[in-house]
């Protein structure tokens, strides 16, 4: 196994490009998710319907949401990969309230939309975990977990999103629940088959 000194760590502008490119990932997923009126697991999932029910914009509301995970962040993961998160977090709430200013969709099937949707958010998530970033949340909690325990992230993620999901069956129909539960396996898959400890060696 390489030692730490030997790891390639990733520049400045590796970093800005993977979390730019994450968070545009991770927002057309959502949007996906959202014109088939789906749900989603984690601090995204929260903060979207939290914005549904309440009509308050997206951003805001998943700010707050992870004011709380900054602690665990910095306390266990430090300051580099928590201020990476912040701006990952900050981004994604940026390009979520704007992205109807861009991108109208029109039709789109809910099988395809809870697939592909939750795949994008997958490759987005696995960027940003390869990067050193997370969107916060439970993110925070799976890279701790994986990394102190070796307990896979995606796993961990599936398991709790679709808890989450579940926990969803008395405001949603049965059909919209099975669809999002789709979706977060989809989104989970990515991150279980793709992020495995000592696989990836940047940081």
């Amino acid at each position: 196994m390489e030692s730490a000194d030997l790891v390639d760590r990733h520049t400045l502008f590796e970093d800005a490009q993977a979390i730019v490119t994450a968070c545009a990932f991770f927002s057309l997923g959502l949007a996906l998710l959202g014109s088939a009126g789906l749900l989603m697991g984690g601090t995204p999932g929260i903060a979207l319907l939290v914005s549904r029910v309440t009509g308050f914009p997206f951003g805001p509301v998943y700010v707050l949401v992870n004011l709380p995970f900054f602690f665990l962040g910095v306390r266990v993961l430090g300051w580099r990969f928590t201020l990476k998160t912040f701006a990952a977090i900050a981004l994604l709430a940026f390009a979520t309230d704007r992205l109807p200013a861009v991108l109208q969709l029109g039709r789109v099937d809910p099988i395809y939309a809870a697939l592909m949707g939750g795949a994008l958010a997958g490759v987005g998530l696995l960027m940003l975990f390869r990067h050193e970033a997370s969107l916060g949340g439970l993110n925070i909690l799976a890279i701790y977990l994986q990394k102190r325990f070796g307990v896979r992230a995606g796993v961990f993620q599936l398991t709790v999103d679709a808890c989450i999901v579940v926990a969803s069956f008395f405001v949603v129909s049965l059909a919209t629940l099975a669809l999002s539960v789709a979706g977060a396996v989809a989104l989970n898959l990515v991150l279980a088959v793709n992020h495995k400890p000592g696989r990836y060696m940047g940081a």
